[in-house]
């Protein structure tokens, strides 16, 4: 198997800076737009589809972990990459939710529904500081420019690990509630 490798070039960096505003903020306005778009029932799927791929995200970023620590950087390579795609997956899906649903409520009461709403808080929160760190730490790695993927994934794996984990628990907690 070819191993892609990109060329370090300071464009590189500017698109990523780019990127890491452009896309949260391209979620946040399609999220809020009012008018929901009728793409059809299968969307009423997607949230469990989004669950299931921060799932997968989730064991795919531990055994990356585990392949880096064991010195295997082509099956690290290799996890991770499928992480990332799985990420654009759930971006996907994520909009393709929201901007054909309304949100749907919490119905929680008692000690969960504070628990409920600081999960969902800081994963929404980390989940667009993440996006800086998993570009640099992939455009680093593809780069191999390996000290500086290490200083972007001394941020990235543990923030994203959290989004992925806390995504996945949040919806386990609110998928009673799905109509």
């Amino acid at each position: 198997m070819a191993t892609v490798v990109l060329e370090e070039n300071k464009k590189y960096r500017k698109i990523i800076n780019i990127l890491a505003i452009a896309i949260p903020v391209a979620v946040a306005v399609l999220i809020g737009i009012r008018q929901k778009i009728d793409l059809g029932p299968w969307t009423k799927v997607l949230p469990h589809v989004i669950g299931m791929l921060n799932t997968a995200t989730a064991i795919l970023l531990i055994l990356g972990f585990y392949f880096i620590k064991v010195n295997n950087r082509s099956a690290h390579r290799l996890i991770m990459t499928v992480a990332f795609i799985l990420g654009a997956v759930f971006l996907v899906c994520y909009i393709l939710y929201h901007i054909s649903n309304e949100s749907t409520p919490f119905g929680g009461t008692g000690f969960i529904r504070p628990v409920y709403y600081f999960l969902l808080i800081s994963h929404i929160v980390l989940s667009v500081v993440v996006v800086w760190f998993v570009l640099r730490a992939v455009y680093f790695g593809y780069s191999n420019q390996l000290a500086e993927h290490r200083k972007a994934v001394k941020w990235a794996f543990p923030i994203w690990l959290y989004v992925s984990v806390s995504g996945v628990i949040v919806y386990l907690l609110i998928s009673p509630y799905y109509t």
